[in-house]
């Protein structure tokens, strides 16, 4: 993982700011998006583009100058491909330094505008969308495939400009289907596949040096400790899940097996905590008290991956959480040789 200076003397392009996204607990990820938002003429590049969601067909009539997103992520997207966005969602899940910009993002930004006199501009999503804000910078094109949008702010949205939402489940884009499906809207498809190809090969490096990370199953977690009767645990349509498959590991079959009707977690009571007995290793976002906590606790002890701290703990509200749980295409390079450690040192316990 790697830090950047911050220089505070960026000043917004236009108004808009203040406040949150989602907690860790908000992103997810599912298979096969990418087909169906991409089944229409365009992927060459040309336009219109017309591209499909669960709410209807979006149409990009000519390539953007101005492009905004709202949700989490859909901005590295077009960061990676060049383009500087007007507006973007306000980060505040894993933010260090409380500018709104997590620190790949901002990376780029400076790589892109050599100036550092300017950057887009931040809405605030604390209580949801705010479409002035977003009216306000006068996109092109909206970028939300990775996004929990209702039709209804959909709808919305695509009155200000044609908006770009995920393909099947809500929150449930994963970080390639991200970077397809905003980059075939803004005409750049083919070099988002560059990117992703660039993601896979870092990937296969990394992966290379940390040989007992491949085969084992992964149950990720989250808990409140402060309330131990019950942890979430995420599933299979789930981002940061996902990217676990994409590091060389596997799902345990109980976690597998989970009726998800379309959410990215379930609720386990402690009670039930033989349920993922079948998992080699735990995730979990917490911090250097939160094992021995589980160990001591009478029934997440009998989990063997815990018993045994086969477990990878991830530090809550950091940018590292933020960067792999709702991952994109600057974030999983940015955060790949930390994240890839913690689950190479729990390998070492799994029995």
């Amino acid at each position: 993982m790697r830090t950047a200076p911050r220089r505070r003397a960026l000043r917004p392009l236009v108004a808009g700011a203040a406040a949150a996204l989602l907690l860790a607990a908000c992103s997810s990820g599912t298979e096969g998006g990418t087909d169906d938002a991409t089944s229409a003429a365009g992927g060459d590049g040309t336009f219109p583009v017309t591209l499909e969601n669960t709410f209807g067909e979006t149409v990009v009539e000519e390539k953007p100058e101005a492009v905004a997103s709202v949700a989490w992520g859909n901005h590295d997207v077009a960061l990676a491909l060049g383009v500087v966005p007007v507006g973007m969602a306000e980060q505040t899940y894993g933010d260090d330094d409380g500018d709104g910009i997590h620190p790949w993002t901002y990376e780029a930004l400076e790589e892109l505008d050599g100036t550092g006199d300017a950057l887009p501009a931040l809405f605030d999503e604390s209580d949801g969308i705010d479409f002035a804000a977003v009216a306000d910078t006068a996109p092109d094109v909206v970028l939300a495939a990775y996004s929990g949008l209702t039709e209804e702010e959909w709808t919305t949205l695509s009155e200000i400009a044609p908006t770009v939402s995920y393909p099947e489940v809500a929150w449930g884009t994963n970080w390639r289907d991200m970077a397809l499906t905003n980059g075939r809207a803004l005409g750049l498809e083919d070099e988002a596949q560059e990117k992703i190809d660039e993601v896979e090969q870092q990937i296969e490096d990394a992966l290379a040096d940390r040989p007992d990370v491949a085969g084992k199953s992964v149950a990720y977690l989250y808990v409140d400790p402060t309330d131990l009767s019950s942890i979430g645990v995420y599933t299979k349509i789930d981002a940061r899940v996902q990217l676990l498959s994409d590091l060389g590991m596997t799902l345990p079959e109980s976690v597998e097996s989970f009726e998800d009707d379309g959410l990215f977690y379930v609720d386990l009571s402690a009670e039930q905590a033989d349920t993922i007995a079948d998992a080699d290793m735990v995730a979990i976002y917490g911090d250097e008290t939160l094992l021995p906590t589980l160990q001591a606790h009478p029934l997440w002890s009998k989990i063997p991956a815990i018993a045994n701290g086969a477990v990878a703990v991830l530090p809550d509200n950091t940018p590292l959480a933020s960067a792999t749980s709702g991952p994109t295409v600057l974030s999983v390079p940015w955060a790949l040789e930390d994240y890839l450690d913690l689950f190479q040192a729990a390998a070492q316990n799994v029995q």
